[in-house]
């Protein structure tokens, strides 16, 4: 049967970042879907101080994700996935901090699942996603360089606030170098219009790393992206090895592209070739 491609977004992100993708899919006959998580989307619920760039009232204004965390994605996640499997095998597609709920999804219900697709996203094995940005692997990543797109207190507002419409020319410049380094201004500035400004404070805990009973018998792919300045290629690598050391008999099938963060995302034709001979 045709698989279904689940797709999985990443942070302050959305279903609709992955349309260029899901097209260049449909051009080569695959079926996808592409999940808002919640809180995204047409849920995300953006703030009219973010339209206006009140900046005070930015800082103030009410989240829809406060208090949303990864469970919330997971069941979402799982009702999706059990409406999916319905109609045949599914891959599912993490990028960036998707794969968090990736592998939570995949350590609880493994049986939803026929392969699992990580582009650049968060597999975490050993540590949380907080302790592997202290390691060495994470050094060269430049999201320390944007902290100034921060626009709340996440204790206050209990979700996690950007202000991706930011004038700041040196801060945009780093949120490019962050994210789209191999792009075009105007494509970065495309991007970013995407993106809204709230995102959950929970990115998982202990509990909620790679189980080797659930996740690990599950058929995966890890699909590196050699210029991202985000997840770095080497804290990518760490990943791979850390999940191939914890099931040998199930490692990583492992494919690379020579792009940024999201620069698979605007051009997406190599992406879906990959996904394309996986299903």
């Amino acid at each position: 049967m045709t698989p279904t491609f689940v797709l999985i977004h990443g942070s302050n992100a959305n279903s609709f970042t992955w349309a260029p993708l899901q097209r260049e899919l449909a051009l080569l006959g695959h079926r996808s879907l592409a999940v808002d998580l919640p809180g995204h989307g047409f849920e995300a619920g953006v703030p009219s101080s973010y339209q206006t760039q009140d900046a005070a009232e930015l800082a103030e204004a009410p989240s829809r994700l406060a208090g949303v965390g990864l469970q919330a994605n997971i069941d979402h996640m799982v009702a999706i996935l059990e409406r999916a499997k319905e109609n045949g095998p599914v891959i599912a597609v993490a990028h960036s901090r998707g794969g968090v709920t990736l592998t939570a999804v995949a350590n609880r219900r493994p049986d939803l699942i026929d392969r699992l697709v990580y582009v650049s996203a968060w597999c975490c094995v050993e540590h949380t996603p907080s302790q592997y940005m202290q390691l060495p692997e994470a050094a060269s990543c430049t999201l320390d360089q944007v902290a100034g797109v921060a626009a709340g207190n996440p204790t206050r507002l209990g979700a996690v606030r950007m202000n991706w419409r930011t004038a700041d020319p040196v801060l945009l410049a780093a949120l490019k170098e962050s994210l789209l380094a191999d792009g075009t201004d105007d494509e970065f500035r495309v991007f970013l219009a995407t993106l809204t400004p709230d995102e959950s404070r929970d990115a998982g805990g202990p509990e909620d790393l790679a189980d080797a009973a659930t996740w690990g018998r599950l058929p995966r792919s890890y699909i590196r992206v050699t210029r991202d300045n985000s997840i770095p290629i080497e804290l990518q690598d760490r990943f791979i090895k850390e999940a191939d050391a914890l099931t040998p008999a199930n490692t990583f099938d492992v494919h690379t592209l020579d792009t940024s963060h999201v620069g698979f995302l605007v051009r997406p034709e190599r992406a879906a070739a990959i996904l394309a001979g996986l299903a």
